[in-house]
Formats: C-alpha cells, sequence, structure tokens
C-alpha cells in the first residue's frame, strides 16, 4: 500500500515554498487516502483518518518525519469503517467520526480497541451517505451533512452535541430550494452561527451541474434557499470538496478537486 505524507507550511508561503516539515513513511501509519484532518491548537496535537486500517491516528502539533502516531483508535469495538470524515471538539474532548449510517464519538484521548462512548444511528436520525460533520461548542449543536444523488439529494441535518441514539433533528435543512445533493465538509461559524457547506454535487463528474459552497443558519429549518452563494464562472469553482474558515482574515477557503486547487475568497459578511 502507498503512503501519504503530510506536509506543514509556514503560514504566508509563496510559490515553490518548501515546507517546514513533512510526516512520512512507515512508523506514521499514514495510508494514501486521507480526506480530512483536523488541528486541536488547545492541545496542539492533529487528528487524520485512515479509511484502510479503520482506524483514527493522532500526532503531536510538531510531529515530523517518520513520526508515530501519539495514539491510535482501532480495532472492531470501535466500529470504524472506511468512512473518510473527522471532526473534534478541543472544549469537550472529543472526535466525531461519520459513518455512512451512524456519528461515532470518542473521547479525544481514547487509545486503542474502545467503544464510541455516544453512537448516533437509526432511522429517526436521517443520517446516510457519510457526509461532513462540525461542532459548535457556543450553541451546543451537532451538524451532520448527508450526501446523496439527484434522485435522493441530501440534506443537513442539526442535533443537540450530545445526541445519541435513534433521534429525532433538531432541525433540517433540506429540499428543491436548498440546492444540496451531497453536503460534504462543513464549517461552522459559532460567534455569528453561520454555516459554510461544500456541495459539489453528484459524484462522478469531473465538472458537474449545480455545485456551490452554501451558507445557511444554524436556525434554518426546512426547504431554505442559501443566504449566500459561492458559484458560477467569476468564482472559478468547478467541484469544490472542502471548505474552511479563516474568521482572523474574513475569508473561505475552499479546496476544489477539479482545478487541483485552494482559493481564497474574502467574505466578511459571515463573521
Amino acid at each position: 500500500m502507498a503512503h501519504a505524507q503530510i506536509a506543514t507550511f509556514a503560514r504566508v508561503a509563496k510559490e515553490n515554498t518548501m515546507p517546514k516539515r513533512v510526516v512520512a513513511g512507515q512508523k506514521t501509519l499514514l495510508s494514501r487516502t486521507m480526506h480530512d484532518i483536523r488541528y486541536d491548537a488547545i492541545h496542539d496535537e492533529f487528528y487524520v483518518n485512515n479509511p484502510f486500517a479503520y482506524a483514527i491516528l493522532t500526532f503531536r502539533g510538531g510531529a515530523d518525519g517518520e513520526e508515530a502516531p501519539i495514539r491510535i483508535i482501532q480495532g472492531p469495538k470501535t466500529l470504524l469503517g472506511t468512512g473518510s470524515r473527522l471532526e473534534e471538539d478541543p472544549v469537550h474532548n472529543e472526535i466525531y467520526v461519520p459513518t455512512s449510517s451512524s456519528i461515532l464519538v470518542f473521547d479525544r484521548e481514547a487509545q486503542g480497541d474502545v467503544a464510541p462512548k455516544r453512537v448516533l444511528k437509526g432511522p429517526e436520525t436521517k443520517i446516510r451517505g457519510g457526509g461532513g460533520v462540525v461542532v459548535d461548542p457556543v450553541h451546543n449543536l451537532l451538524i451532520i451533512g448527508v450526501s446523496g444523488n439527484k434522485s435522493r439529494p441530501g440534506a443537513v441535518l442539526i442535533f443537540d452535541r450530545t445526541a445519541d441514539g435513534n433521534v429525532k433533528p433538531k432541525r433540517t435543512i433540506a429540499g428543491p430550494h436548498t440546492g444540496i445533493i451531497r453536503a460534504l465538509q462543513l464549517q461552522v461559524h459559532p460567534p455569528t452561527g453561520w454555516i459554510a457547506v461544500a456541495q459539489p454535487s453528484e459524484s462522478g463528474p469531473v465538472a458537474p451541474e449545480d455545485t456551490f459552497i452554501g451558507f445557511w443558519n444554524i436556525n434554518d429549518d426546512g426547504d431554505v434557499p442559501p443566504h449566500w452563494k459561492l458559484a458560477g464562472p467569476k468564482s472559478t469553482l468547478i467541484k469544490p470538496r472542502g471548505v474552511a474558515l479563516m474568521p482572523s482574515h474574513k475569508e473561505i477557503v475552499v479546496s476544489d478537486m477539479s482545478l487541483n486547487a485552494l482559493v481564497t475568497f474574502y467574505f466578511p459578511e459571515i463573521f
């Protein structure tokens, strides 16, 4: 199996800039498929999923070279599968992992073959497709993306953060006016309650129709159109799969898999 690497750059990076550090090699246990990564500034750790090994890897913030993870969540009790997304909540010391039909919640310091502390799963939850997940620790909310296709579109589900078992969402953003087909990576800005959703449309096409970054509020419910959209030829976006917020710069960073690029927008409205 091919091994992946994680490169860390200075914040102000220029073209052809060498990385400050590169984490790579067999001892890292990284695989060629890493669809999500989270950094915890409070504890100076970052978390990466390895969907091939059904594992969540935790590295120290300054990891470099062929450095092993400091903790590994892996084994049959974990219920982990090939899910490729994750989220961490440093305020409540938890890690969230979406699967095709559930959200698994672990203690941040969990190690080895440990069972989740909570499992959000069942027909009432409407969870399916392994979309994105994000935590709003200020309003104590868990926000989940549902991935689908044009015949069975996706949604954004809003739960209490500590929801467990087969429970209904507090609010559901779904319907033709939302434009949501696949809600992949999500981000939330808790001070204002705005949610950013990467909507790359159907899987498969390099340049699918109706792709955008959409913005909703944590209080939205039902078939609500996005309050703002980043889309269209002037945006240069083709197939956006990831989104990150930079509040200190009032910027949105979008990863576009068809452009093979990161695109940054100045978007002060949500901050």
